[in-house]
This record gives structure tokens, sequence and C-alpha cells, in this order.
């Protein structure tokens, strides 16, 4: 674990100027639902609609002026490549984003008003891999990895810091699940900053390569991975595996039903927009709502990035 508290309150400072420091809200609607009392951290309110912008921002003012003039490239199914996109616009840097044919339109317009150059590819990882590692033997560019980059996750760290600072004696974290870098981040700054703070992961069944990986003590990359959760498509790499296996005891599988009725309850009880990936962190403290009950659960809402033509519910949730 090379990541070090200084570390993150460094990228902290660094970061400030360049980043909302997003709200926490509370719902008397889920607290008894759940038996609880839940703070949701709102990245969906942050810049670019995610917390993404965190990691890129900090990635981006840590290269060199060197590495700066010859630009970046990174793979993204949306959030990070809106977040790299600004921060390079904003730092003057070029950008390039290899992005899956099936990537929501909004992002990949997004991105494009961000000025980055867009790149379409076949939804697969390897696609994405060998489209960015072709660009970066063609042009010189700098690759900014998703989550595989210590200077990434230090960044993502610091909306779970900001998190435990505002609300005290937290007892629980959950953030979603997809490459790793969020989740880690979350579990280094509860490490660090809190007090006996369970660390706890949410991933989509259907790409749950991330709960496997830990129950087997082994990375396991899934084949076709199929979920709602469009940004947790992506695998966990070693780097993120380590921190995981290290501070994180479980992570918990919700089904796309799960996902779809907690995004509508947020949308419909909070009046706020969170997309699918951030639902599936709300789903889990529904779904494990007895081991949460009479405790204080902080949840990271990652993003609010939707493609409001293709929102997946049209009928009412059911009452629990």
């Amino acid at each position: 674990m090379d990541i070090t508290q200084k570390n993150i309150e460094s990228a902290h400072k660094r970061i400030a100027k360049y980043i909302h420091k997003t709200p926490v809200l509370t719902s008397s609607f889920f607290n008894k639902l759940i038996g609880a009392e839940v703070y949701f951290k709102c990245e969906n309110f942050q810049k670019v609609g995610a917390f993404k912008i965190r990691g890129a921002m900090n990635a981006l003012l840590r290269l060199s002026k060197e590495q700066r003039s010859k630009g970046v490239v990174a793979h993204s199914s949306g959030n990070h490549a809106q977040a790299l996109a600004l921060a390079a616009k904003t730092l003057g840097l070029e950008a390039h984003i290899v992005m899956p044919l099936n990537a929501p339109k909004v992002k990949v317009k997004a991105v494009m008003e961000y000025g980055a150059e867009v790149y379409l590819c076949l939804p697969t990882l390897q696609a994405r891999k060998v489209s960015v590692h072709d660009l970066v033997k063609q042009l010189g560019l700098v690759e900014v990895h998703p989550y595989d980059d210590d200077t990434v996750i230090t960044g993502q760290a610091t909306a779970a810091k900001e998190l435990i600072e505002e609300i005290p004696k937290l007892e629980y974290l959950i953030a979603p699940v997809g490459g790793g870098g969020l989740l880690s981040g979350t579990a280094l700054s509860a490490q660090y900053f809190g007090h006996r703070i369970t660390t706890l992961g949410a991933e989509p069944k259907g790409a749950d390569d991330a709960r496997m990986s830990l129950s087997v003590g082994r990375l396991i990359t899934p084949i076709e991975p199929n979920t709602i959760a469009d940004g947790l498509l992506t695998s966990l790499c070693e780097r993120t595996f380590r921190i995981l296996r290290l501070l994180v005891p479980e992570i918990v599988a919700v089904t796309e039903e799960e996902i779809i009725e907690a995004m509508q309850m947020v949308w419909q009880r909070m009046k706020i927009i969170i997309e699918p990936s951030a639902a599936v962190a709300v789903a889990m403290v529904i779904k494990e709502k007895e081991r949460f009950k009479g405790k204080r659960v902080g949840v990271i809402l990652s993003g609010g990035n939707v493609e409001l033509t293709k929102l997946p519910f049209s009928e009412p949730y059911s009452d629990l």
C-alpha cells in the first residue's frame, strides 16, 4: 500500500480550487427504510457530474512539463473521459479519449464539448487497451489510466476524506466498484482519517468480477460483463486488487432490478439525479439493511450522468 495519508492530504490541497466540495445529504425515507443513519456524499453534483474529476485533475497536476506538452490519452465509458477532457482543457493540455461504441451518447457528447478527440472502439476491455496503446505509439501521448494509477486513486480518496471530516463517527462507508479506483481511495481514507470504519463495496451481479476476485484471492476478469451500470463494466487491476484485499472485507453484488429500483427511489424521494452506477451502492445498502441497522453509514453517490432518453424505469417502484 504505497499511498500514504500525506499523499491524500497533499492531493486534496492540490485539486481544491479545481473541484466542488460536494454536499452530504440525508433522507428520512432512506433512514426509515434501512433503519440507520445514512449520509449520501453527492458526487453527482461534482464537476462533470462524477467523482472522476478528482483523480483526473490530481494526475494531470502531477505530470512534468515535458509530459504535459505531449498530451494525454485514456480509455473510458464516460465519466473518466469527461473528467480527463475537462482537466486537460482547464490546464491547456491536448486530450485523446477512447470510448466503447455502447457508451452513453450524453457522455460522448460531453467529452467532445470539452475539446477532446474521441475514438470509438468495440465494447471490450481488450479493444480499449489496444486502441490506447496504438495512440500512445503513434502520437507519443501520456496515458492517464482510469484507476491503475496511484495519482488517480489518491485523488478519488478525497471524496471519502471530505465525508469523514464532515460526518463524525461513521461506522460504514459504501462505494460502487468497477475498476476499483473509487473503492480503493475510499478504503484508504477510511483507514487514515476515520476511526474503525468498515469499507464495503457494491457491484452489479452482471459484472461482479471484483466480488469473485476477493472471494478466491486472485484476479478474475469477466469475458462479457453485462449491466445497466455502464460505469462499472471495467475490471480490477493488480494495483486496486492489492488495496481492496487489504482494506475491504467484502463486496456485495446486486441485481439489475435492485439497481433500477434504488435509482428510482433516489430520484423520487431525494429529488436528485443519480446514474445506475451510483444506484448500485444504494441498492446494496437496502439489500443488506439488517447489517446496517442502527449504524451510521456513508454512501458515495458516484455520479449523475444519465441518458435521459433511455431511462430504465417507467413503472413506480413497489413499496418495500
